[in-house]
């Protein structure tokens, strides 16, 4: 089945991707190499996602905003392979990072949801390696960033 097909059937809408706030690009390809920069955690009203997840968000909320990023990943990774997801052979590592309470620790459970949406849409091309990261704060207050790194065609 094909990730448009995929993204149909599961009834997702990725967002429009957002450019860069800072002195850098949204996407970059080296070779056969795409790196998706930082996707901060902004809902599908365009909402920013804020707060210190164990404190203003649970791991639920948080996963969900962590899915966002993905999302957000994705859309970059669309607009960057000209429109094409087939282009992607393979996701090769997410980086999440969940601005988190000193005593949370249940970091991979939230960015779980970058990785969960970023494998139902892309399917066995969707597994990938990755880092769930604790920080004290993230840019704009947000809860959780993401990057990624794909391999494409």
């Amino acid at each position: 089945m094909s990730v448009e097909k995929r993204i149909e059937e599961l009834n997702i809408e990725l967002p429009e991707p957002k450019a860069p706030v800072g002195a850098y690009v949204a996407t970059k390809i080296v070779g056969k190499i795409l790196f998706i920069s930082g996707q901060i955690s902004i809902d599908k009203n365009s909402k920013l996602i804020k707060g210190k997840v164990g404190k203003d968000l649970d791991v639920n909320q948080a996963y969900q905003a962590a899915e966002r990023c993905g999302l957000s990943i994705l859309s970059h990774a669309k607009n960057a392979c000209g429109g094409d997801l087939e282009k992607i052979r393979s996701c090769i590592k997410l980086t999440g990072f969940v601005n988190s309470t000193e005593d949370f620790t249940d970091q991979p459970k939230v960015i779980n949801g970058a990785s969960d949406i970023i494998s139902k849409i892309l399917g066995i091309k969707g597994a990938h390696t990755r880092a769930a990261v604790s920080v004290n704060s993230l840019p704009l207050g947000v809860a959780v960033e993401v990057d990624g790194l794909f391999e494409i065609n």
